[in-house]
Order: C-alpha cells, then sequence, then structure tokens
C-alpha cells in the first residue's frame, strides 16, 4: 500500500475531525469525522474549493499570523476556540445543526519531506466543549465556561438565557440536575485538577491560576467535590504516573529479554 494512501486510511477512522492542506492552504483532505461533526455530505465541498489563508474568520481574529507558521515547519496550537458555525453553515449551506456552540483545542502540523520541506500540513480539531440541546440552557453553560475566572454573575447569566433569575435557575436546574452556581463552582473545580496535574505549578499556584486563593474553604470546596484534598490529589497523581512509567520500564526490559532470547536460542 502506498504511503498518502496508508496516511489517508489512518485519518479517515480517527474519531475526531482532520483536515489537511497543500502547502498553499488549499485543504486536500477531510476525514468522516469532520464531515459528521458538520452535516457535510460530500467532502467536495470542501476539498480544493476551501483555502484557510483566505478564511474570514481566522482573518478577523488577527491570528494569521500563527496559522502561517505551520506552513513554514512549525507546529502551530490554538486553545479552547469557538467554531465559527455559523459561518460554517452559511459556506456550505448546512440548515440541520444541531449544536449551538463548540469550542475547540486545534493542533496544526506540518508533515516534511525527504528535503525537509512542508508537503502536507494537518489540523487536528478536539472538542473541548460541545453545546447541544435547549438554547437558552446552552447558552447558559457556554456563557458559565466562558466566564469562569470571573466572579459567578446570575444576573448576566440569567439575561443570556433570557429568563428572569427565578425561572433560569429552576429551568437550569430541570435540565442539568444542578443550580447555575453548582455547575459553575463543578467546572472551576474542574479546570483547577487540570493546573494540579501541572508540576512546575506549586499548589497555591495552581488555585491562582483559577482565580482562587488557597485557604481553607476552598480546599475543603475541592475536598467536597473530588473526594481529595488538593495536597492527597496531587499526590494520586504523582503515583499514577510513577507507576506508569514503572510499567513502562518494566514492558522495556521483557522486550529487551524476549529478543535476547530469540537471538541466544535461534527462535
Amino acid at each position: 500500500m502506498a504511503k498518502n494512501e496508508l496516511f489517508s486510511d489512518v485519518l479517515m477512522f480517527l474519531p475526531f475531525p482532520v483536515e489537511v492542506y497543500a502547502p498553499d492552504g488549499t485543504s486536500v483532505y477531510v476525514n468522516k469525522a469532520m464531515l459528521d461533526e458538520y452535516h457535510v455530505a460530500d467532502p467536495d465541498m470542501i476539498v480544493g474549493k476551501y483555502n484557510i489563508f483566505e478564511d474570514p474568520y481566522i482573518i478577523a481574529s488577527g491570528r494569521m499570523h500563527e496559522v502561517r507558521k505551520a506552513f513554514q515547519g512549525e507546529v502551530a496550537f490554538f486553545h479552547d476556540i469557538k467554531a465559527p458555525l455559523e459561518d460554517i453553515s452559511q459556506r456550505y449551506g448546512i440548515k440541520d445543526l444541531d449544536v449551538e456552540a463548540i469550542y475547540q483545542d486545534i493542533t496544526i502540523y506540518p508533515i516534511l519531506n525527504e528535503d525537509r520541506k512542508v508537503k502536507y500540513v494537518v489540523a487536528f480539531l478536539i472538542n473541548r466543549r460541545v453545546y447541544r440541546g435547549r438554547n437558552e440552557i446552552e447558552k447558559a453553560k457556554e456563557y458559565i465556561e466562558s466566564h469562569w475566572l470571573e466572579k459567578f454573575d446570575l444576573d448576566e447569566a440569567a439575561r443570556t438565557a433570557g429568563f428572569s433569575k427565578a425561572h433560569f435557575i429552576k429551568l437550569f436546574k430541570q435540565h442539568t440536575g444542578i443550580t447555575p452556581h453548582d455547575y459553575y463552582i463543578n467546572y472551576k473545580i474542574s479546570r483547577l485538577r487540570e493546573m494540579l496535574m501541572d508540576a512546575n505549578l506549586t499548589i497555591a499556584q495552581a488555585f491562582a491560576a483559577c482565580n482562587m486563593d488557597y485557604n481553607g474553604y476552598s480546599a475543603g470546596l475541592f475536598k467536597k467535590i473530588t473526594g481529595l484534598t488538593p495536597s492527597d490529589y496531587r499526590k494520586m497523581i504523582k503515583r499514577r504516573y510513577a507507576n506508569k512509567q514503572s510499567k513502562q520500564r518494566k514492558d522495556n526490559i521483557d522486550t529487551v529479554n524476549t529478543d535476547y532470547y530469540n537471538m541466544t536460542f535461534g527462535l
């Protein structure tokens, strides 16, 4: 099987959207997950027609210079980017898109040829947040998750959903099982857990990165939601990492011993 065919087959069955570009920015390939994500029936609607350098959304964002880095041989990463669903729907005539909003982590990776020149550029789009269902509640969830570093603002969350505060709280709980404030706290703690996985940060620095003071109250709140204190949570992460490294070393040793045995006894 040719390398290009193998490359295409691998990308086709990845569970997240992938798009491949020629060095001039023209789309040359989209996988099935990309088509399914945006309800595009035919890849020919994108391939050969879309050019990333001409995308008005990227141009307006002021980040095109970062995108171009990938076409110059560097890896480019974009965190928590809101997909321009309205623009995509208009561009491809999509009328049945059942998503209110999508936020993605996007990695744009250059594929080099034998001469170390860019042959293709691959964009991997990993969905970080997807909002479906009742429009008003999804908009409120999107607002809360986009403003998690700020102090919780019930008035603004209710205004985003288009309801009075009392009706908003009742409706939000009906659809999610928790109050808007609890949703905010749970999301904030989930981001704190991510920060605590960074060994370069002290526990206090991880809290500060989430706009939280590291004190008895916040530590207690963390334990109430996760079942562990922040320090115990970090110890657990370290143990998991150590166990993973130990298993990897053991697997490597077993592989070396097996190879040696096979070579020695001619197996």
